[in-house]
């Protein structure tokens, strides 16, 4: 029988067989090498991709449910219960009490103070000296490449033996801290308790905070500043630009973004520090360095108090968030005002 041809410019006719019109036909050769019309299976242009896409994201998405949404998701039901350590404790209801007790608790706006004093001071020089260690790492040195290796090598420690490292540098009677102060006489006889100093303590933890996490955000700024064109600086050199007047024109604007991810974020993972103040100080002295990741610790696993633990976190979760949202928020309206 005649079919109907598919055409470049629309249906033209032909000859050839087809077994059947109507949606889902395909076309085929027919008698006259033109392609005709044939039903298909029932199924459309990309019907049945779904299933496989999502057979395909499973594996990865089945330990995301388990072991990051639902503790997520469990945690912020706690924070509305009074759920206490004990086989023998009953869990109820108690709806926002444990966040009226927040707003009461000194101890926890103490912890929140020193957590933001702690996040500023690591992550404000650590933006600072990474920037400068990534400028001089993009620089064409001799041994670059064992520069480059030797600058990450505090991202590859765990944080546990970074604190126990630290602490060994900082100890009163051994430490190479006090020994070099010593030998050059700056330091008492006596060696100097770096971190059981209530003056001290913080500005301690702070060092090694800004030391441990240095090597990422200086290969994230080092991955920026390799997509800056070599030719707008060659171009700002031959207009009479010297290095600071490259770096304000050329090379800041092209890496700013860089610069306010990584700010963010790192904000964020060091306001909720825990391993590394845990092993160097454990909150003391005095609770100079609890942080509020220490303090919601210790009201879990050493007083028990599961869900006024969990209203805790929540709570700083969404104070950060806040924060957070304010500054980006300025920074880019900032941004869309200079362009």
């Amino acid at each position: 029988m005649r079919g109907v041809a598919l055409g470049r410019d629309g249906p033209v006719r032909g000859q050839g067989r087809t077994s059947g019109g109507g949606a889902g036909a395909v076309p085929v050769p027919g008698a006259g090498g033109r392609p005709v019309l044939r039903r298909g299976h029932g199924r459309g242009p990309g019907r049945g991709h779904g299933h496989g896409t999502w057979f395909l994201i499973l594996p990865a998405l089945i330990p995301i449910l388990v072991l990051s949404v639902g503790p997520l998701l469990y945690g912020i039901g706690l924070a509305f219960t009074d759920a206490q350590s004990g086989r023998t404790q009953t869990t109820r209801w108690v709806g926002l009490l444990n966040f009226s007790d927040l707003l009461q608790d000194t101890l926890f706006w103490d912890s929140f103070r020193v957590g933001l004093v702690w996040a500023l001071g690591v992550t404000v020089p650590q933006f600072f000296l990474a920037l400068g260690l990534a400028l001089l790492l993009g620089q064409e040195l001799r041994l670059r490449w064992l520069a480059r290796a030797l600058a990450i090598i505090p991202w590859a420690m765990p944080e546990v033996v970074v604190g126990i490292m630290w602490r060994l540098v900082y100890h009163p009677d051994a430490g190479v801290l006090n020994e070099t102060l010593r030998s050059v006489g700056l330091g008492p006889d006596e060696g100097r308790d770096w971190l059981s100093g209530t003056a001290t303590a913080l500005l301690a933890v702070i060092v090694v905070g800004v030391w441990a996490g240095m090597p990422q955000t200086t290969v994230t700024l080092l991955a920026g500043l390799q997509n800056v064109p070599r030719e707008l600086h060659e171009a700002a050199a031959m207009d009479g630009a010297g290095a600071w007047r490259r770096f304000r024109t050329v090379t800041w604007p092209a890496i700013k973004p860089v610069a306010l991810a990584v700010s963010a974020l790192n904000f964020i993972w060091n306001f909720n520090s825990f391993a590394l103040v845990f092993v160097l100080t454990d909150g003391g002295p005095g609770g100079r360095t609890r942080l509020p990741m220490l303090f919601a610790y210790e009201e879990a696993f050493r007083y028990g108090q599961f869900g006024y633990a969990a209203a805790m976190g929540l709570a700083m979760v969404a104070l950060i968030a806040v924060l957070l949202a304010v500054y980006l928020s300025r920074r880019l309206r900032g941004e869309g005002e200079e362009q």
